[in-house]
């Protein structure tokens, strides 16, 4: 898959692959090297439990051999993990200074555990909307320390800096934003927290990384919910809500875990055509790789992501299925009716949960929609053609998930 970037970056990326092709690295990736950059960069050495070493070592190993890393690969690559490790190090030196951060209760949380491009984004958008609600901002998720404040919560300086990290995305990807939208305000997933246990969905989208993330696939999370425990912790401890709600296709797989984790938790699962899914979600991560690696395969992606869908569908019908999680905490939304009525498909939400959506919430709801439409920037273009699978192929791996659920098809 082919993505024009900027000279500077072409120029870049050239000078990294002559610089390799004489044998030499020309930025370390490795676990003790990234670990002593944050220690340096922080003053602080304890990361807390070893627990993410394990994944963390596999992620640098995917992106070593798999990731087909540009230089500015490795620059992103080791910018935001260095960040993240800092971010660990000052959670771990705050938690020891303030215990009660951590006797915090979370309550009712609502999760929205739908697929990739069913509607969880502009859901979860909505969500914010409503004040009773606590939403993860994308700057206060990428920049957590100092917690914020409610008192300067719309005015934090951090807010700036993430909106200039945006640009920076907007200049080298303008078609992203066609794809997901993106805003230092708007909501932010859960992937970002338990980046911080390195057990995380987001290095597939950014990197092609897939034997790490089959590990992700098949772990029991009990270390990344802890720490997703604890951000959530850090952030409402000085900007407290009424509830949190949040949202990440990844909780799919691991549907069980987080209703372990959180065992009063409200589930909001979004249904769409799960192979207009895998088309949208893989040409959206391929399109990402291009800001790290110059070689990126659309092909090799889309059959990843079927097969990885497919696991995570089936494990949310067998987990449906084995009446653990009750009907009173879960209920099930379909794009196609999402579509038709964004504000009135969320109401049906409050109202399973008995939770009240105000006429307030509701109107600001709608007024987000009209400000914010799915085509603002343009239109995301996508189809089954370069992906190398056919529909007979993909439809094959989602029969039970389709037949569980009762998913309406859409044209191909």
């Amino acid at each position: 898959m082919k993505t024009a970037m900027p000279l500077p970056v072409r120029f870049l990326n050239m000078v990294g692959r002559s610089v390799n092709g004489i044998g030499v690295q020309p930025l370390n990736l490795s676990l003790n090297k990234l670990l002593q950059t944050a220690t340096d960069n922080t003053g602080l050495s304890d990361f807390g439990e070893n627990d993410f070493r394990q994944p963390l070592a596999l992620l640098l190993e995917g992106l070593e051999k798999e990731a087909n890393l540009s230089l500015l690969g490795r620059i992103i690559a080791k910018s935001d993990l260095v960040r993240t490790l800092e971010n660990r190090l000052n959670f771990v030196a705050l938690l020891k200074q303030q215990p009660e951060i951590e006797e915090q209760r979370i309550e009712r949380p609502i999760f929205v555990v739908g697929p990739p491009r069913s509607g969880t984004t502009i859901f979860h958008d909505l969500l914010v909307m409503d004040p009773d609600n606590r939403v993860p901002l994308t700057w206060e998720t990428a920049r957590p320390l100092p917690p914020p404040e409610t008192a300067t919560y719309g005015s934090d300086p951090r807010i700036a800096l993430a909106e200039q990290d945006l640009k920076r995305v907007d200049q080298l990807l303008p078609q992203f934003k066609t794809m997901h939208p993106m805003g230092a305000e708007r909501a932010q997933e859960c992937v970002t927290m338990t980046s911080h246990d390195f057990t995380s969905m987001i290095y597939l989208v950014q990197f092609y990384v897939p034997t790490y993330d089959r590990w992700v696939m098949e772990c029991d999370m009990r270390s990344a919910l802890k720490w997703h425990r604890r951000f959530l912790q850090v952030l409402q401890w000085k900007a407290p809500g009424k509830r949190w709600a949040l949202k990440s296709p990844q909780h799919l797989w691991h549907l069980q875990h987080i209703h372990r984790e959180y065992p009063d938790a409200l589930f909001v699962q979004t249904h769409r055509d799960p192979v207009k899914t895998v088309i949208s979600m893989s040409n959206l991560a391929a399109t990402l790789h291009t800001l790290s690696s110059d070689r990126t395969d659309l092909s090799k992606v889309t059959a990843y992501y079927a097969k990885a869908l497919s696991q995570g569908y089936n494990n949310t019908v067998a987990y449906r299925k084995s009446g653990q999680l009750p009907e009173s905490q879960v209920v099930d939304l379909y794009f196609r009716d999402f579509m038709a009525d964004q504000v009135g498909t969320v109401r049906r939400a409050y109202e399973h949960f008995d939770i009240e959506l105000s006429d307030k919430a509701a109107t600001a709801m709608q007024s987000f929609l009209d400000n914010n439409p799915a085509d603002k920037h343009g239109k995301h273009l996508y189809s089954l053609a370069n992906t190398g699978m056919e529909e007979d192929e993909l439809r094959a791996l989602f029969t039970e998930y389709e037949a569980y659920f009762d998913v309406p098809r859409e044209s191909i």
